[in-house]
């Protein structure tokens, strides 16, 4: 398998299947496409319909677009579990990842990811981000209460819902987002990960710098 992928430090979309597969042990290259650059949309067309990243390559099929791509390989590796077994707890997860995909705009939009952003220059919140950031602490303490009693992860074994919210994970710890005492307890778990720290440690020795994301 190969999965394209952009910028470490700021390719928010492409974190979700790459720590997921890193996590899970899955045998897979990496193609790194720097984004916003001249000819970037051309390269990543060579692999993706819609000239956007994460997209993987699995020998004649290409799928993109990274829920799907999560999907695909929970189908494809039912051993590793990427969706919970109890159904009630794979309902809940696949709603959550599922209002992740969809929403939180103002947040996206004011805080784009930025691994590299020092959490000490906090970042006035417009009412609309505080209510995307308030909405996210509640299905993290919300759904870590319900199902997350045998782990540390959102359904207690990390699965495609942690995957979904990892960019939010990395933008609560550089904007320095205010959170419940259960919520900084997830955060710290997902950023332990040995995937994470590999790619955050890749993230912040690029040089590319994409300025409308150095907010």
């Amino acid at each position: 398998m190969k999965l394209i992928i952009g910028n470490k430090n700021y390719s928010s979309w492409s974190l979700r299947p790459w720590v997921a597969m890193r996590h899970a042990g899955l045998a897979f290259e990496e193609e790194m496409v720097p984004l916003y650059q001249p000819g970037s949309r051309e390269k990543v067309l060579k692999f993706s319909p819609t000239g956007t990243v994460p997209c993987l390559v699995d020998g004649d099929l290409t799928v993109w677009e990274s829920l799907a791509i999560l999907d695909y390989l929970s189908d494809k590796f039912p051993e590793k579990k990427l969706w919970p077994d109890d159904l009630k707890a794979r309902g809940h997860a696949r709603a959550i990842s599922s209002e992740m995909h969809a929403g939180f705009a103002p947040l996206r939009q004011h805080c784009p990811m930025n691994m590299r952003r020092d959490p000490k220059k906090p970042r006035e919140l417009t009412p609309e981000v505080k209510a995307n950031v308030d909405r996210i602490d509640a299905i993290w303490t919300e759904t870590r209460s319900r199902f997350g009693k045998d782990g540390a992860f959102l359904l207690g074994a990390f699965s495609n819902a942690d995957a979904m919210y990892a960019p939010v994970v990395s933008r609560f710890a550089s904007y320095g987002l205010p959170a419940s005492a259960a919520s900084q307890a997830y955060i710290a778990a997902m950023m332990a990960l040995p995937a994470w720290k590999e790619w955050e440690a890749a993230a912040r020795v690029e040089p590319m710098v994409m300025a409308g994301n150095e907010v």
